[in-house]
Order: structure tokens, then sequence, then C-alpha cells
């Protein structure tokens, strides 16, 4: 049996005395059976998970933080600043590809670490909150919006969504934003005065309190959702950048889940309008879901669609 490196450092000495609180793990992550567990989860998907578990829950009275690294270095680093404000025993644990490595050297730097456990291409330590390091965590965001570390894109505007935002220009009635991030385009959806109601689901709850203030606007409403089950309409346009990545793995099935959301929620005379990069394989399924595809103009990493007519 393949055990965790949580798993094996309770079994070779690390002794949690209390609750335990987790940040941000992933759907699935093992918690080697701890009886006494709150999870604090924002993506939707994992948090669903994690409360069917019956163990989402804020940690207020915590006496170890596991800190379980996310992708985006500045994230992580928050992450690790705010196990140790909190005090008590402070857990990490993270692949290599995520950075544990050079949090790990940061740490030893300010600290002294009580115990590691190496496997699986990953490193778990734990050390007793003191001071932290001197990192650098400040997010630059784009100008005129507000991001916060670990977003997509948190400090520039995607390219997809910059080429996409000119042919929102001239929406009218009720629109959705579906996969709406940190709400570049649901701004631009806004601009237009016809446009009656903007619903923006995002599955991912830190982007969209940056999409609800960056929108500003009593015709849009946030909808913490998983847009491949989401249930709102019906719409007259729904606009979609969609994410390919669950993981550091592409996964193209994502999109053509977005994409099938959309055929479901739009009226019938609706439209769809959706960016892409340019390699992932969408036309069959947009084809088969929906009367007219028509191409537009984008560029050599990206291609647009616009489709009408949703069957259903």
């Amino acid at each position: 049996m393949k055990y965790s490196r949580l798993f094996t450092a309770l079994a070779e000495g690390l002794v949690v005395d209390g609750p335990m609180h987790v940040l941000r793990p992933p759907a699935g992550y093992d918690l080697a059976g701890m009886p006494d567990v709150s999870v604090e989860a924002t993506f939707l998907p994992d948090y669903r998970y994690w409360q069917a578990m019956g163990v989402t829950g804020a940690g207020d009275t915590r006496a170890a933080t596991l800190v379980v690294l996310p992708r985006s270095k500045t994230l992580a680093r928050l992450m690790v600043n705010d196990a140790i404000a909190h005090g008590g025993l402070v857990i990490v644990d993270g692949q290599k590809t995520d950075g544990v490595e050079s949090i790990y050297k940061d740490i030893r730097k300010v600290c002294d670490v009580s115990g590691v456990i190496t496997k699986g291409h990953g490193r778990l330590f734990w050390f007793t909150a003191g001071d932290a390091p001197n990192w650098a965590v400040d997010v630059k965001s784009p100008d005129g919006f507000e991001t916060v570390a670990g977003v997509f894109s948190e400090s520039k505007v995607d390219a997809g969504s910059a080429l996409l935002a000119p042919y929102v220009q001239g929406l009218k009635g009720d629109v959705a934003d579906l996969g709406a991030g940190w709400g570049y385009l649901s701004r631009a959806i806004l601009d237009n005065d016809t446009v009656t109601r903007l619903d923006m689901v995002e599955a991912e709850r830190t982007a969209l309190d940056c999409a609800v203030k960056n929108t500003n606007d009593p015709r849009a409403s946030a909808h913490w959702a998983d847009a491949l089950t989401f249930e709102g309409g019906p719409y007259d346009v729904v606009v979609s950048n969609p994410p390919f990545h669950a993981s550091r793995d592409g996964d193209p099935e994502l999109g053509r889940g977005f994409i099938a959301t959309a055929a479901r929620i739009l009226k019938p005379r609706g439209t769809f309008l959706m960016v892409a990069n340019r390699h992932l394989p969408y036309e069959a399924t947009l084809g088969a879901l929906f009367g007219h595809v028509e191409d537009l103009e984008g560029s050599g990493a990206f291609k647009l669609f616009k489709a009408t007519r949703p069957k259903r």
C-alpha cells in the first residue's frame, strides 16, 4: 500500500496534540485518518468533497495548521505566513514542482525544523511557529482591477480574454460569464447598457470575490458554482474563456463540459462566444451541440468561436 507523507510522518514521530486545520487540500488528499480535523477550501469541487466528509470549518481552535502547497508561489508563502501567525505547530506538505524545496530552505533560516519526510517527489516538514521569512507576497494586479494571489492570471490580463473582449461589445439581454475568474470579461460585458443581467459563474471563491469588486454593478450576480453543473438561465448570450487545467495536466474535457453547459442554458436563439487555446480540439463538440459555428478572427495562440442555435 502507498502511504501519504502525512501518514508516514505520523508513524515516524509527528505528534499533533489537538485539532488540526488544513489549508486548501485538494479533493482526495490523505488526512491519514486523523480524528480532529477542519478543512478550508476555496475551489468548489474541493469544498464539496470535504463538506461531504463533514470536515469543513474555520479552525478557530486549532493546535496545528497543515499547509498543502498550491501551484502559486505567492499564495503558498501567504498560506505559510497565515499558519505561522496562528501559532502552534505548522506542517507544510508539497511537491517539488510546487516549490516545496525553496520554502523548506527559507523556513530553516528562521527556525528549527522538527522533522522531515521526503517521498513521492515531494516533502513534508513541521516546526513550531515563530518568525516568518521575509518573503515578497504582494500581488501586482492589472491596472484598474483587484486580484489576489493564486487566482488565474493574477498579475496580467489573460491574452485569450483580451482577444475575446472586443466581441462582447454590443451584447444585450441576459448574459452569463461562464468561468468568470476575477471579472475582466464581466466588466467588458457590463459596459453595454443593453445588458439587463449578468451572472458571473466561477468555482474559485477568491477569484469570484475579486469579480464582484471589479464589476460593482447591480446587474451582476455572483455564483460560486461549478460551470459543468450550473443550472442558471436561460440566457441570451453565454461568454466563456474556459480553463483546461484542473491540475498540472491539461484536460480538454473541461472545455467540452463548458460548451455543453452553454448549449444547455442558452435560449433557443442564444449565442455562445468562446476563446480557447489554438491546440485544443473543441470544433467537434461545438458542431455537435450547436446548429451554426463561426470562426472569428483569433491569433496564433488562440481561436475564437461564435456558436448559435443550441441543439436540445
